[in-house]
């Protein structure tokens, strides 16, 4: 499926060259490359236009970004996608706890993309499957997927600049200090693949916190990120003495709760294209509104 964008050329951008125009605007040269082997890719006021032609002070460019990839290989599922926000250049998407994102070699079939291709599918649409970051399987919560090449590029570059950026809520074991900032690195534990631990030759993780409610011996906080290390708000609150009840590697206690008791609850970022600022949020889930009932 072809995406369409327009930009209005100016004073300010008269004589400038086509190509430096759209790097201003954040098109990778991929996507130039893409958009220069397209017929009529690229055309001002209805005509072709090359990336080494100037800008008048007045016109209208148009893309014809074509859709060039395919993610084939993603089988179908039906998996019911809580589809929180969608316009031409991306989805958010409300992530249940135990849905990976990826597929991968053990789980070929329960992931976002399954659910996602089964929607393109049923659109009668390319699929491509384009998520910007990634949340573990047992993090619930807000994840975004690009629909096309050049969104994708800007909002990896969101990200990259914390331009895009999570809020979290977080329950604990104990009560947590008012508020903190945990500065402790972070690395990869000896003998293990996949457990992390507070080590001084770990890589800096940042992450700080606000208590908002305590209840029956455990609290529930908001917590944002400088870093986003493997793993990091599980292995810092466990490295501070305040574990998420139903952590299997950090926390094995699931007493109340079956998995980490973590969730991706509010988003912000821009519109790809239009700048737009956009903020979204996801309630907290039931298995983690047991502990707070009023949250």
């Amino acid at each position: 499926m072809e995406r369409i964008i327009f930009y209005e050329c100016s004073q300010s951008c008269a004589g400038t060259t086509v190509e430096r125009f759209l790097r201003r605007q954040g098109v990778s040269h991929r996507v130039l490359v893409d958009l220069k082997n397209t017929p009529n890719g690229l055309t001002l006021d209805g005509k072709p236009v090359r990336t080494i032609d100037r800008l008048p002070p007045e016109g209208k460019l148009r893309l014809c970004l074509p859709e060039t990839d395919r993610s084939d290989t993603i089988p179908q599922a039906d998996i019911a996608l809580d589809i929180v926000y969608e316009d031409d250049d991306l989805f958010v998407v409300n992530k249940p706890a135990g849905l990976a994102v990826h597929p991968s070699p053990q789980n070929r079939q329960n992931t976002v993309a399954n659910g996602l291709a089964a929607l393109y599918t049923a659109r009668k649409e390319p699929f491509v499957f384009r998520a910007i970051g990634r949340l573990d399987k047992n993090t619930s919560g807000l994840i975004v997927l690009a629909k096309n090449a050049l969104s994708a590029g800007l909002l990896t570059t969101q990200a990259a600049q914390k331009v895009m950026h999570h809020d979290y809520l977080a329950v604990c074991t104990g009560m947590l200090p008012d508020e903190g900032t945990i500065d402790a690195p972070i690395g990869r534990a000896d003998g293990s693949v996949i457990r992390r631990e507070v080590r001084p030759d770990g890589d800096r993780a940042v992450t700080h916190f606000i208590r908002l409610a305590y209840r029956d011996g455990y609290s529930l906080a908001r917590v944002w990120l400088d870093t986003g290390r493997t793993h990091q708000i599980r292995v810092h609150f466990a490295h501070l003495g305040y574990p998420l009840p139903g952590d299997f590697l950090y926390h094995p206690d699931f007493s109340r709760i079956q998995r980490h008791a973590l969730h991706a609850g509010a988003l912000w970022l821009r519109q790809p294209v239009t700048g737009q600022p956009l903020h979204f949020t996801a309630p907290l889930p039931d298995d983690m509104r047991i502990f707070f009932p009023d949250a």
